[in-house]
């Protein structure tokens, strides 16, 4: 074979040897055929000169035909068969997969070329030279093309570029490669030659199909006019053209953009004699639907190199790029539902490729295929582009934090594919496909037709796309917003021993403003002047920030702890502005200001240098927490100042709207009316308080600082609440607020619990504890004769400062404190069922009535179980699951009543927790809760911290291990898996499990009054359970009691009076909870499974043991 039939191509070249469609080649006429003009001379000379180039057409085909297939027979003797029956030049594993896709139906087009080269040679044989007829044997020849060709050239861009990656890749089959040219007799000594040989033999059938029809052309031009053989060949030539035309556009779209094939445009594919016959408008509205088509299949190919390049490999990385679990969230947040997006447009260009090859060069419509795509597809992309800033955000962070995930990114930019787009612009891509869409079909309906429906389908697609990207737009901005509060979740810097979870992670979280306002400095940096602060507005939180540089990065130092929106009061906006120096160093000397809320004056001493000052101006915030008080900023205009309040005032609303529709507890009344406080009593009758605590009543209500409440039930199963205040004890049912009575005549009462199943009321007043017959105090139906009133005392003295009520080692036991020296003396006592029974059914002493006797009656409803001395000064006692908490100041000391070991947590022994130590030595226990088998939560009343069962601090959040209360808790309460804590302005909620702020109730003069503890049927450590897991009815029901000052009536004769009422309330849950069944655990112990809404703590039954207890590992055993 001649070297000259093939022309020599490069590897960038990995399209068609012969360039574009249109640069066709004559054929060559340089093969010798067997059957030459010479062999006849004299015959030839005799015929026409038509007849004669007919014959050197016939001759040429011939010629063609057999250098055809003599180079496909190359193909396969050279390089097919020795390929497969060779040993380590391709793998095993790939050979098969390489061949089938490099060498298609080679073999089958050889097969075809051969039947038609023995036709040929048997009408040389058969016919004379003047009248061979060929148009019938190349009409049959082009029906089996029809049905071969296409495979092979739909196939031929994948083959080429494998054919290339593996010479790339593997040199044992570059230089097999090389060898089987030289010996193939290509006549050529260059090794690149040699190395592409192959490839040049591959683009043979598509360099065939090209000539074809030229050279029949050319025989046809030669025949006379109106004959069978002529009508034959015509049609075959059509056919051949038509075949032609179609590899071709099968060609450019497996292409894909790729090779030279993938760079044709529409005039490529569209011969000179198909554009002559068209108009300029139309070739124009051809080349924009082709540019449609071409730029949608880039589009696609990006969302197929996504796949490929970076999820599959993410996934499939070993080790990992980023870790697990980070991995599965990183694919989800950054690829959303890329997918969907996949298959919307799989399919688009599948329907606009079907398009393309049925109606090409002339496609009539697009308008209905992209109207129905843009209505599919809108969900999809709703979903995707808002999610991009957040994507984006993600992937810059993973660089920044994560070396290896950016050498992955670099590797893939580098990628042949990638065109040098990272990550970050491939996921973009589907952000600019509407604009193209919109841009590409406003392009055709100008070129289309006004009458066409076409014209119209594309009009209404066009207006859903420009619908689409604004509602995208909108979507975007508030994504760019979620993606600004991530940035500051990451930049935001507390101060060493401080931080405050400000939730910015949070799916409803939102900036709402974000400017500059300036501070005078306090203290002794008064002098230094002004502080310019970088103030951000959150949905939550007000948060005063310095922004800093580190290390080329942004951050943003908390200047102040952060302020709950919950807890901010507007005080001023209209205070007159004052001048500051416009040195940032030096303050004015009118810049000596005496501030009080509400209240602005200045020093009307003029600077001595106007032009180096100018006007700033004030407003005044109160901040209530613990660490709060007065804040005073300056604007920098009078604008500022007021968009100011009005961001603070729309984040005061915006914080009411959500606490409402997402508060976890709301107030239920006990008692609105009854009781009144003395300490909000002002000028009654120019009384002092003192003689004002001295009045049973006033103006039917009753004068009594209201300390303690217990809800608790009668045998015949009717629920009462008992309350206690300093002039007695009063008792009502249940949701029934009018229905309180004062029972019980009784000063300076401070606490008070009920044991239901003994039906003992156990009241704390003035020092001295006593117990009551709840029949005595509110008879039931069910006894005959009325129970007696006389009260036991149960302590000797009036010392008593606090008891507690529990169950330990299914004993019920009372224990209360008295006072001995600097330490305390504690007196557990346990009740007497059989001497309770017995008193309970006696009859009453006639003439008694409601008048108590004390005296010298003697306890016989308790017997003493044991007494114990600590020697440090005590606040609580709280029963755990075998042992018993005391609340000191020493801490938490943990008890063991059976022999009295004890150990006392948190642990301190540890230099490292010297900061923590310190804070407790400092502050006062309030409570302790379990929140996990393994790790509990101390609470004090400035902070919490959580340890594990040895005591030692178990969690670090910003580097320091406790949680700061956003008030001064006086008190503290447990319900399922929230805390309560009880400042005297409001109530903090916060997650047991985690410590984060759920919910602030504000309020005034706000006290705990029942937190849930004790022997009541309805106490947390009592709930009851069934076969079926524990009522639910019975669980939500409430678990706290508190009381404050209600807000001022509008009543005239309470205004008139000035009498402030005490509201006592309970806390009752807002979110439903579901239980599940009973499980027993692998340790054998005895567990119930409670799932709700929100998270909750297992409920352990509280089982009998008897465990020594040891100081290591303490807090087993609770």
């Amino acid at each position: 074979m001649n070297s000259d039939s093939f022309r020599p191509s490069t590897i960038e070249g990995d399209g068609l040897g012969s360039g574009t469609p249109g640069s066709q080649r004559s054929p060559s006429p340089s093969h010798t055929c067997c059957y030459s003009p010479t062999t006849e001379k004299e015959i030839t000379q005799s015929l026409l000169e038509s007849q004669s180039n007919l014959q050197t057409g016939f001759y040429k085909l011939v010629s063609m035909e057999e250098a055809y297939v003599k180079d496909l027979n190359v193909v396969e003797t050279m390089f097919i068969s020795p390929l497969i029956q060779s040993h380590g030049v391709i793998p095993p594993d790939n050979l098969h997969d390489f061949v089938s896709v490099v060498f298609s139906n080679i073999l089958d087009l050889r097969e075809c070329s051969k039947r038609v080269l023995e036709t040929l040679y048997v009408r040389q044989q058969e016919q004379s030279l003047a009248s061979q007829k060929v148009g019938d044997m190349v009409l049959e020849a082009a029906d089996e093309f029809r049905l071969i060709y296409p495979n092979y050239i739909r196939g031929h861009p994948a083959a080429e570029r494998r054919l290339v990656e593996e010479i790339n890749s593997n040199i044992n089959f570059r230089l097999w490669l090389e060898t089987q040219a030289r010996n193939s007799g290509s006549g050529c000594t260059s090794d690149a030659y040699h190395t592409f040989y192959l490839k040049r033999l591959l683009n043979r059938p598509l360099e065939y199909l090209q000539q074809y029809p030229l050279l029949l052309t050319a025989i046809h031009s030669e025949m006379e006019c109106a004959t069978q053989d002529g009508d034959h060949l015509f049609t075959a030539i059509q056919a051949i053209g038509s075949l032609n035309g179609v590899a071709q556009i099968e060609m450019f779209q497996t292409a894909m953009g790729r090779g030279t094939a993938g760079k044709w445009e529409w005039i490529d594919l569209a011969g000179p004699e198909i554009r002559e016959k068209m108009a300029k408008g139309e070739i124009k509205r051809q080349g924009i639907i082709f540019e449609l088509i071409k730029t949608e299949m880039a589009y696609v190919k990006d969302l197929e190199n996504i796949g490929i390049m970076y999820i599959e490999p993410l996934l499939q990385a070993d080790p990992p790029i980023i870790p697990q679990p980070r991995l599965s969230q990183f694919i989800a947040l950054v690829f959303d539902n890329f997918a969907d997006l996949c298959l919307h447009h799989f399919c688009l260009l599948d329907r606009l490729h079907r398009i393309q090859r049925e109606q090409h060069p002339l496609i009539r419509s697009v308008g209905a295929v992209m109207l129905d795509a843009v209505s599919q597809f809108r969900e999809a992309y709703m979903k995707y582009i808002p999610n991009y800033p957040m994507a984006a955000w993600k992937i810059g962070n993973e660089m920044r934090n994560n070396l290896d995930f950016k050498r992955f990114v670099d590797r893939c930019t580098s990628h042949p594919n990638a065109r040098n787009l990272d990550m970050e612009n491939f996921i973009k891509c589907p952000l600019s496909s509407l604009t193209r869409y919109t841009r590409l079909l406003k392009s055709i309906q100008e070129e289309t037709s006004p009458e066409s429906r076409d014209r119209v389908e594309m009009s209404i697609a066009i207006t859903l796309l420009s619908d689409l990207r604004k509602d995208t737009d909108i979507a975007m901005i508030s994504a760019a917003r979620k993606v600004e509060l991530w940035k500051y979740n990451e930049s935001l810097m507390f101060k060493p021993g401080e931080c405050v979870d400000l939730d910015l992670l949070d799916g409803n979280r939102d900036l709402i403003f974000a400017g500059k306002l300036t501070r005078q400095l306090e203290g002794e940096l008064a002098l230094i002047g002004w502080i310019e602060l970088r103030t951000l507005l959150f949905d939550n939180y007000l948060v005063m920030t310095k922004p800093k540089d580190v290390n080329g990065v942004i951050k943003y130092q908390v200047h102040r702890r952060p302020i709950p929106v919950d807890l901010l009061t507007l005080i001023s906006f209209s205070d007159p502005p004052t001048r500051r120096s416009s040195n940032a160093n030096q303050s004015s000397p009118s810049g000596s200001h005496i501030f009080s809320p509400g209240l602005f004056s200045i020093s009307t001493t003029p600077p001595s240098s106007p032009a180096d000052s100018y006007l700033i101006y004030p407003f005044t915030i109160y901040h209530a927490g613990r660490a709060g008080g007065t804040h005073i900023f300056f604007a920098d205009s009078a604008a500022a100042r007021t968009e100011w309040k009005q961001k603070l005032e729309q984040a005061l609303m915006l914080r009411r709207v959500a606490q409402e529709s997402s508060k976890i507890f709301e107030i239920e009344v006990i008692s609105d009316g009854t009781f009144l406080s003395p300490s909000m009593l002002r000028g009654v009758g120019g009384g002092s308080r003192v003689e004002l605590e001295q009045h049973a009543s006033y103006e039917g209500g009753y004068i009594g600082r209201v300390t303690c409440s217990v809800p608790f039930s009668t045998m015949d199963g009717r629920s009462f609440v008992a309350i206690g205040c300093a002039d007695g004890v009063w008792i009502g049912r249940e949701h029934e607020p009018k229905s309180m009575r004062k029972v019980l005549h009784l000063k300076m009462v401070t606490q008070c619990a009920t044991l239901d199943e003994f039906g003992v009321l156990l009241i704390l007043a003035d020092g001295s504890l006593f117990a009551f017959s709840i029949e005595a105090l509110v008879p039931s139906t069910s006894h005959t004769f009325p129970a007696t009133q006389v009260p036991q005392q149960l302590s000797g003295t009036k010392d008593v400062h606090f008891f507690s009520v529990g169950s330990l080692h299914g004993r019920t036991l009372v224990i209360y404190k008295t006072k001995k020296g600097s330490g305390s003396n504690f007196s557990v006592l346990e009740p007497v069922r059989e001497n309770i029974n017995e008193t309970q059914s006696h009859p009453q002493v006639p003439g008694l009535g409601r008048k108590l006797r004390f005296g010298s009656v003697k306890s016989d409803w308790f017997k003493i179980y044991r007494d114990f001395v600590l020697p440090s000064e005590s606040f609580d006692l709280i029963f755990l699951k075998a042992k018993i908490a005391i609340l000191c100041s020493q801490g938490f000391e943990i008890l063991d009543l059976y022999d009295l070991t004890s150990a006392t947590i948190p642990q301190r022994e540890d230099p490292q927790l010297a900061s923590i130590s310190k804070r407790c030595d400092q502050c006062k226990p309030i409570a302790m809760y379990r929140c996990a088998d393994d790790e509990f939560l101390l609470c004090y009343d400035e902070f919490g911290v959580y340890v594990d069962q040895h005591g030692y601090p178990s969690r670090a959040t910003c580097g320091y291990r406790v949680i700061e209360w956003e008030g001064r808790a006086e008190r503290a309460a447990k319900h399922s898996s929230f805390i309560l804590l009880f400042d005297t302005h409001f109530i903090e909620i916060r997650s047991l499990k985690t410590g984060k702020l759920v919910q602030i109730i504000p309020g005034t003069e706000v006290r705990c009054t029942w937190d849930g503890r004790g022997i009541s049927s309805r106490s947390v450590e009592n709930l009851q359970f069934g076969p079926h897991g524990v009522d639910l009815k019975e669980h939500q029901n409430y678990r706290v009691h508190a009381v404050m000052n209600a807000p001022e009536s509008h009543d005239i004769s309470w205004r008139s009076s000035q009498v402030a009422k005490q509201l006592v309330y309970t806390l009752t849950p807002t979110i439903p909870l579901v239980f599940g069944n009973r499980r027993r655990e692998a340790d054998g112990e005895s567990r119930w499974s409670m799932i709700a809404h929100f998270p909750f703590e297992e409920v352990r039954c509280t089982e009998k043991r008897d465990v020594r207890v040891r100081h290591s590992g303490f807090l087993h055993s609770f």
